[in-house]
C-alpha cells in the first residue's frame, strides 16, 4: 500500500478506529465493527468484559484478538495512578500487550482530560515499556509534551467526549499536526460522517471514535458510513484541494468558440 498507517511499528489498512462500548449487546458490537472496516478497536477495561470476569459474557468470543488489535483503555480513570494500575491489568489479562490508549479524565460532567495527570500516566507507562496513544487536550504545547515524553501518537479531542458536536478547533488541530512527528488521531467529538471527513481534510492520521456510530439510529448503517467518510476524507487530504478564491474570473469551461461568438 502506498498510504500505509503505521502505529509503533505496526501497520493497519483502516484509519478508523472504533470503540467496542454502548451498543445494545456484543453481536451488534461485532457487526458495527465489521461495518466500519476498522482493524484497531478500543476497549474499556473497567467497563467491558475481556476475562476479567470469567462467569459473565467476553468481548473476546465477539470480536476476536486474532481478527482485531485491541487497544485497551482507561476510560473512568481520574488519577494517572489509577490509569497506571489498569493498563497492568490489561496487559496481564492480554497476554502481555503493550499498545495502549492513555486517558485521565478531569471530571465525570465534561470528560475533559485532566493534563498534568495524563503527563504524570505517561511517563510512568512509557518506562514500563507500553507504546502509548494518548487523549489529551488541543493544547499544541501539551501535545508536544506528550511526544516528547514518548508516545506513540498523540489524540487530541476535537470537541467534548460524547457530545457529537464535530471538529470545534480545526485550528489548533491544524498546529498539533503540524507539529508533530508521530501521528496524530482525532478522538472524541464526531458526530457524523462529515465531521470525519473534515478532520481527515486537516490532515489527521486517523479518527477514534465510540459514541457517534453507537448512539446513531442504525449503528450498523452509521459505521459504514464512517468508513467512506475517513477513505474519502484521506484522499481529498492527499489531493490538496484548489485553492480559496473570492470572486474568482477564471471559468471552468473554454470562453473561446462560443455559438454566436465574435
Amino acid at each position: 500500500m502506498s498510504d500505509v498507517f503505521t502505529i509503533a511499528g505496526q501497520s493497519f489498512s483502516s484509519r478508523l478506529l472504533v470503540g467496542t462500548g454502548k451498543y445494545k449487546d456484543f453481536a451488534q458490537t461485532r457487526e458495527a465493527i465489521e461495518a466500519s472496516g476498522a482493524d484497531i478497536v478500543t476497549v474499556a477495561i473497567r467497563r467491558v468484559n475481556i476475562g476479567q470476569n470469567p462467569n459473565e459474557p467476553s468481548l473476546l468470543d465477539a470480536v476476536p484478538p486474532s481478527r482485531f488489535t485491541y487497544l485497551p483503555n482507561t476510560a473512568g480513570c481520574y488519577s494517572a495512578d489509577d490509569a497506571v494500575r489498569t493498563l497492568r491489568l490489561a496487559r496481564e489479562l492480554l497476554d502481555g500487550h503493550k499498545l495502549v490508549k492513555l486517558e485521565v479524565l478531569g471530571d465525570s460532567t465534561t470528560l475533559y482530560p485532566n493534563v498534568r495527570e495524563t503527563l504524570k500516566a505517561a511517563e510512568t507507562l512509557v518506562k514500563d515499556g507500553f507504546d502509548v496513544m494518548v487523549y489529551t487536550s488541543d493544547d499544541p504545547i501539551i501535545a508536544k509534551e506528550l511526544e516528547q515524553i514518548g508516545c506513540v501518537a498523540v489524540m487530541p479531542l476535537a470537541s467534548l467526549i460524547g457530545s457529537g458536536m464535530g471538529i470545534l478547533n480545526p485550528w489548533n488541530l491544524r498546529l498539533i499536526i503540524e507539529n508533530a512527528k508521530v501521528p496524530v488521531l482525532v478522538d472524541a467529538g464526531v458526530g457524523t460522517a462529515s465531521d470525519a471527513a473534515i478532520a481527515m481534510e486537516l490532515g489527521c492520521d486517523g479518527i477514534l471514535m465510540n459514541t457517534a456510530i453507537a448512539a446513531a439510529k442504525d449503528p450498523v448503517r452509521m459505521a459504514r458510513a464512517m468508513k467512506l467518510a475517513v477513505e474519502a476524507g484521506r484522499e481529498s487530504f492527499l489531493a490538496g484541494r484548489m485553492p480559496r478564491k473570492l470572486y474568482s474570473a477564471d471559468p471552468s469551461s473554454p470562453v473561446s468558440g462560443l455559438i454566436g461568438a465574435k
